[in-house]
């Protein structure tokens, strides 16, 4: 459609162009008949045989009616026997002052030039052009030269495109060959990424991405369906193992306590995890409201600390905190913070084990509070530090010495998220690992 419109509009300049360029030869010959016959200083002003020994014909190919009319208007000669003009010229003609005049006989349109018969100052007669619209404007070669562009230009324009389309077509096949095996949960797939146009590599790119996450989140729901079954039928069975054996009277005295307190234990384990379990769904869907009220951010992490503290029965980590050097309130929720403190702090002594230590640190900017947590565990394994926020991940260390679910770093980010800051892991080598909590004032 574009070449047609192309085509069309060319036509018409050609043909626009083609009849001015020869308006302006017919005036030029026009002018040159005139000077021809004042040389020739011919009373008559040119018999007819003048025009059949000199066809005025041109490089255009054109060769106008002339005629040789005196002052008045009546013509006196005229190279051909019959014409649009015979006898008498319409004195408007003569008395305009426009250098070409449209002229319709009948059906058909002329166009008239003139060029005046001058000797010492006095007009004494007109030299006369006149061709049809037709004429004037018809030419062969121009449009077959277009014509030629055109069917040229429209061939390697379908080339172009046939090319194109196949280099296209072939990788959006294979994707689309591909998103029918990862519907039929085949994460395995092979698609070759060797495309020169950026938007196909980015699709194939972002399609072999995707893949790959939707595979680690089936494996990581596989894992999470066994892990959940493991982590709670372990206490299940050895709580019903402990009680069986108090109902057989298998124990008494002091070890059916020792018992009894056991399976408490594993209970407050089961009851944790479940807990663990229902927060995170509860953020997961905005369900749960944080209740942000000012308090002193000192006193809120040094409370954190030492409930956690409290609650430990064994051993313990050798915590030291670096405060704030002035008192800064802001916007929080002290229970969703203790949480994220408890985790980490858990997190750091699983960790570290015996000889535990954890260094937290505050400091501030303008918009800003930030809790460094830092500790001398063995660190997170390079491989593993990308996943840590996930849903469910528990890395190979953890996943047979320590039991949970894998939701303690993703539930405390998201209740950091919730309280206008963010948590991050800061950086994890051999010789420990940082995680960072900002918490932002301007709720305050």
């Amino acid at each position: 459609m574009g070449l047609i419109v192309i085509a069309i509009i060319s036509a018409l300049w050609i043909r626009h162009t083609t009849l001015e360029n020869r308006l302006e030869l017919m005036s030029l010959l026009a002018e040159n008949t005139a000077d021809r016959l004042v040389e020739t200083n011919d009373q008559a002003m040119g018999p007819p045989e003048f025009f059949h020994d000199r066809k005025m014909k041109t490089e255009l190919e054109i060769d106008p009616i002339t005629y040789i009319v005196d002052s008045d208007g009546k013509v006196i000669s005229s190279n051909r026997r019959s014409g649009p003009i015979e006898q008498q010229l319409n004195p408007n003609l003569l008395e305009s002052e426009e250098a070409f005049q449209q002229l319709t006989i009948g059906n058909q349109a002329f166009y008239v030039v003139k060029s005046p018969i001058e000797i010492e100052d006095a007009i004494i007669g007109w030299v006369i052009m006149v061709e049809s619209k037709d004429v004037l404007t018809h030419v062969n070669q121009e449009y077959t030269q277009l014509a030629i562009m055109i069917i040229s230009l429209a061939l390697l324009g379908w080339a172009a495109i046939y090319v194109l389309s196949n280099r296209l077509a072939k990788p959006i096949k294979e994707v689309a060959e591909a998103a029918k095996l990862v519907a039929d949960g085949n994460y395995q797939i092979d698609i070759t990424n060797k495309n020169k146009e950026k938007e196909v590599y980015e699709l194939i790119h972002s399609f072999k991405e995707m893949a790959n996450k939707l595979e680690r989140l089936e494996s990581l729901r596989t894992e999470l369906l066994a892990g959940v079954t493991h982590e709670l039928k372990t206490p299940v069975t050895s709580i019903s193992g402990l009680l069986q054996a108090l109902k057989d009277e298998v124990v008494t005295g002091d070890e059916a306590k020792e018992f009894l307190t056991i399976s408490i234990n594993e209970t407050e384990k089961m009851k944790t995890m479940v807990e663990d379990l229902l927060a995170f769904n509860q953020f997961a869907t905005n369900d749960v409201p944080v209740r942000n009220e000012i308090h002193e951010i000192n006193e809120v992490v040094e409370d954190a600390i030492y409930g956690w503290e409290v609650s430990q029965l064994d051993e313990k980590l050798a915590i030291q905190l670096d405060t704030l050097s002035h008192s800064v309130n802001i916007a929080i929720d002290q229970i969703r913070f203790q949480q994220i403190m408890t985790n980490l702090l858990n997190n750091a002594k699983q960790a570290t084990g015996e000889k535990g230590e954890v260094l937290i640190t505050m400091s501030e900017n303008e918009t800003e509070v930030i809790i460094d947590v830092a500790d001398n565990g063995s660190g997170i394994p390079e491989e593993e530090q990308p996943f840590i926020f996930e849903r469910f991940f528990r890395g190979e260390k953890k996943k047979y010495k320590v039991r949970g679910l894998g939701l303690g770093l993703a539930l405390s980010k998201m209740i950091s998220q919730a309280l206008g800051g963010d948590l991050i892991l800061l950086k994890s080598t051999i010789i420990g690992t940082t995680f960072r909590i900002t918490l932002s004032k301007n709720n305050s």
